[in-house]
């Protein structure tokens, strides 16, 4: 049985891919690891939970798909590049590979406004999801792109106006990539259009 992963993205928790997975084939094996879990007494930033990444994906000998949703995205990418005789196929969404500065900065002034109840539901604190993100900031995979030699699904709503040049860059660089965009969809796919994003990616699996 085939192996696949599954990250999830800022925000979110590995439940937020159960609808997703209800329509992928019963003959892959969907994992879908709680991320801020490998970094549990560690600093959090983005180096410690790539290695937690690296750590996880260890106790799989035989290459396996990998797939992410914005940060998760993020770490499949980084992933594949490095390690690329262990990823079968990737699948890429809402995901940049070179980080936007100012976007960044942006989303961690919304995050000072949420409340307390919203970063317990990540599993984080306040500080620690701010302190992820500003870690973030000098992330650059363009030149790396090239080296990604794995089959790749790219997919990116069409109203995702922060990810959609990324993606049609990913599938510009990427060697050989697809790329899908959703129609009236926005940022977060794999909550709001489960059975579409679930089918699209289930048809590149079998394919």
């Amino acid at each position: 049985m085939a192996k696949c992963i599954l990250l999830h993205g800022l925000g979110e928790k590995p439940s937020d891919w159960s609808d997703t997975v209800k329509y992928i084939d019963r003959n892959f094996e969907v994992s879908c690891p709680a991320l801020f879990e490998w970094l549990q007494g560690t600093e959090f930033c983005y180096t410690n939970l790539y290695q937690g990444l690296e750590n996880y994906c260890r106790q799989f000998e035989e290459p396996f798909i990998l797939g992410g949703f914005s940060l998760g995205g993020i770490l499949a990418l980084q992933y594949a590049i490095e390690h690329g005789g262990k990823v079968d196929s990737l699948i890429l969404m809402g995901t940049q590979f070179s980080m936007p500065v100012k976007l960044l900065k942006f989303q961690n002034f919304i995050f000072r406004l949420l409340p307390n109840r919203t970063f317990r539901e990540m599993g984080a604190s306040r500080k620690e999801i701010i302190g992820l993100c500003n870690s973030m900031i000098n992330l650059d995979f363009t030149e790396k792109l090239k080296d990604i030699h794995c089959r790749t699904l790219i997919l990116c709503g069409g109203n995702d106006r922060a990810n959609y040049a990324a993606s049609m860059k990913l599938k510009e660089q990427i060697p050989d990539s697809e790329l899908c965009i959703l129609a009236d969809v926005g940022h977060e796919m794999n909550r709001g259009h489960q059975n579409m994003v679930g089918e699209l990616i289930n048809s590149f699996l079998l394919r």
